[in-house]
């Protein structure tokens, strides 16, 4: 079966920066969603946000804005934007966990309110051309919330829904709820994704036993602990490239070199970095000792001979 592998957003990592190095390098994601816009009550797109869609900033890649919201009108605004930008689609998050999310009745704080969707989704479809797409959780307090959604959803053209197989008051802890996602298969008239837990080749290839009818697959964390993921699973193959260290110490020099231009001051440079070795650092034979390397450099000239380290004494 011919399948589609899609970047999940991930906020403050997988923004434009990151997507065209990650494609440059490695390839093998065939669409990215961009990290959620998020309005808070004032109906203006942060300067950031812009940047992050810009086409001149997304040139060769496929993406999918997203928006996070449980207002109607800030959906719409939104869609206005997008649609001026060019873009035809808009996916809808209901799948943040973060508990400043979800207390605030967004993200998967807001699948346990099926009303709203509806009245959103009513507005959205009656006041714009815009498609809608949905990213989804399970529920936030139990994976039974999603079920009550659906026959909602299904009165929409959805494009489709993504969804993580996790609760959100999970976060990421704990396994992924497959029973839960098959009950979703069997309760919808719309094209389901998976998402969660895809972190290898074998994993993938499990999923997709687990789920035949499935041909669009998410990865969200895994995409960001090792990048050579998807070209990995497109080849069908286990084995790295020879030049792994190479490709992997290039991609990282062009993250840093480009937020060392975009970010101001060494103290938000190192704390980016550090977000990202959080993850980077499971490409490594030993993931807790070069993390430590990492968080041990307070100064950019440091932090620089830290990496050089690393990279040196992987090579070896």
């Amino acid at each position: 079966m011919n399948y589609t592998l899609l970047s999940s957003p991930l906020q403050g990592f997988t923004d434009f920066r990151f997507r065209n190095a990650l494609n440059k390098y490695f390839g093998g994601i065939d669409t990215y969603y961009s990290p959620y816009i998020r309005l808070n009550g004032k109906l203006v797109i942060k300067p950031s946000y812009e940047r992050d869609l810009l086409p001149e900033n997304n040139v060769g890649l496929e993406v999918i804005p997203q928006v996070i919201t449980n207002d109607a009108d800030e959906f719409l605004f939104v869609a206005k934007y997008v649609r001026e930008l060019g873009y035809k689609e808009l996916n809808w998050n209901l799948g943040c966990p973060y508990p400043m999310v979800t207390k605030s009745g967004m993200g998967s704080g807001l699948i346990s309110n099926p009303e709203k969707i509806n009245n959103i989704l009513d507005r959205a479809h009656s006041e714009s051309d815009i498609i809608v797409s949905m990213k989804m959780r399970l529920g936030y307090e139990n994976s039974e919330e999603i079920l009550d959604v659906l026959p909602i959803l299904d009165r929409y053209p959805i494009k489709n829904i993504a969804i993580h197989a996790r609760i959100g008051k999970q976060l990421y802890k704990g396994g992924v709820h497959l029973d839960a996602f098959q009950q979703c298969i069997d309760n919808t008239i719309h094209k389901l994704y998976y998402n969660g837990d895809i972190t290898s080749v074998a994993k993938f290839h499990e999923m997709q036993q687990r789920f035949p009818t499935i041909d669009h697959w998410m990865i969200g964390r895994g995409l960001i602990s090792d990048p050579f993921l998807p070209s990995m699973i497109k080849s069908n193959t286990m084995e790295y490239p020879a030049n792994k260290m190479e490709l992997f110490s290039a991609f990282h020099d062009t993250l840093y070199g480009i937020y060392s231009e975009s970010l101001s001051g060494s103290t938000h440079i190192l704390l980016k970095m550090y977000h990202l070795w959080e993850y980077f650092s499971a490409t490594f034979s030993n993931p807790h000792k070069v993390l430590k390397q990492i968080k041990k450099a307070q100064s950019i000239r440091n932090y620089e001979a830290a990496v050089a380290a690393i990279f040196k004494n992987e090579k070896i």
